[in-house]
């Protein structure tokens, strides 16, 4: 019975049911596509809209207890460097890509610029999880970097590809109703977190519905309004029991749910055919494996010239290791393909080159070892 709750807490620890998820969607993808479309089509509004809010909003709360006073992000000088590496993160790939379509061809590719400046951060904080030890300041700073990048993702995506008409009136209006409603929980005491869930982030979640963005992120403008304690002894500790405030009881919560809602997501996402190898594959793949830690090496060296500094603990060697783990643009990576072409070849291989841009886990896990044995000098 002990070995049972051992395995299933490390399988809930290591995120290894989005794995399973993922491996699952592609096999069936491969084996018997139409099936496999006619089963997860319907499910990806529930999964992709709504049952990934909740990943973001624990992704949040450890952001959130990072910048709280003694944690790793709780200066202004500390978390400006993620912020500069979420920028690194997407220019970086960004240009990569256009000097290859530029150059290579066929020009028709240089629309699906935006595709490797994605991180997927549900793959990306699973990788970071199994190389850092729990506490390690590595983690928020991935974390905010990829929450950064998803933000900023969205506003490309608003921009650059929108699938409909942006309404900032419903977006601000019910999102200002959202924050209203959480800051008056807050000043009652509420300490359930249901309140907040359900009036507070109804409202933040058909505020970014109807107002044209991705409603995933609708819990992160509500978390901060949570009652909490003080940051936790490692941002992402799995095993504090400490659930005495309304914000650790909703992480405690949720925390077994988010999983299976990960598996869900791999499954209902990953599922893209094998056969369409071309041009868009290598410079979607290099662009993410190649882009993403030179930008952010570069971009977090540039903030700390500026007087940015990385958390406690965290060495610049150690930030490539980041760069490599947020390579991972997979389902993020493959909803920008989505909207940035049409059906057909192109498509087809810009999706092929998200999917292996998963190489980027065994590459961050080499590359830390190597940091390990090679101690950065004082």
């Amino acid at each position: 019975m002990r070995r049972r709750a051992t395995l299933a807490r490390f399988v809930l620890d290591h995120s290894l049911l989005l794995l399973a998820g993922m491996i699952a969607a592609v096999i069936w993808a491969n084996v018997d596509l139409p099936s496999y479309g006619l089963v997860t089509r319907p499910l990806h509004f529930l999964v992709n809209d709504v049952g990934m809010v909740f990943f973001f909003a624990l992704a949040a709360k450890e952001v959130f207890e990072a910048t709280l006073p003694g944690g790793p992000l709780a200066s202004p000088r500390q978390a400006l460097s993620p912020l500069a590496a979420a920028v690194g993160g997407m220019v970086a790939p960004a240009a990569i890509y256009v000097l290859l379509t530029s150059t290579i061809g066929p020009a028709e590719l240089g629309r699906g610029w935006a595709i490797p400046c994605a991180t997927d951060i549900a793959f990306s904080a699973m990788v970071a999880r199994v190389i850092f030890p729990a506490g390690h300041p590595a983690i928020p700073f991935l974390l905010l970097l990829a929450i950064a990048d998803d933000a900023l993702g969205l506003i490309i995506l608003a921009v650059f590809y929108p699938s409909g008409d942006l309404s900032l009136v419903a977006l601000v209006s019910l999102l200002s109703a959202a924050m209203v409603v959480a800051y008056w929980l807050r000043r009652r005491n509420v300490r359930s977190f249901w309140p907040y869930v359900l009036f507070a982030g109804s409202l933040s979640w058909a505020a970014l519905y109807w107002g044209g963005l991705h409603p995933s992120l609708a819990l992160v403008p509500i978390v901060p309004f949570m009652p909490h304690g003080g940051p936790k002894r490692g941002v992402v500790d799995s095993t504090d029991s400490d659930h005495a405030n309304t914000l650790k009881r909703f992480e405690h919560w949720w925390a077994t749910p988010v999983q299976v809602v990960l598996l869900c997501f791999g499954l209902v996402n990953a599922g893209v055919p094998f056969g369409h190898l071309g041009p868009g594959t290598l410079f979607v793949l290099t662009a993410l494996l190649v882009g993403k830690p030179v930008g952010i090496l570069l971009f977090s060296l540039g903030a700390r010239a500026m007087g940015a500094s990385l958390p406690p603990g965290l060495r610049m060697a150690e930030v490539v290791v980041v760069g490599l783990a947020a390579a991972i643009g997979f389902t993020v990576a493959l909803f920008f393909a989505t909207v940035a072409f049409p059906a057909g070849p192109l498509l087809a291989e810009a999706k092929m080159g998200a999917l292996l841009s998963f190489a980027a886990a065994p590459l961050a896990v080499l590359s830390a070892r190597l940091v390990r044995r090679r101690p950065e000098p004082s």
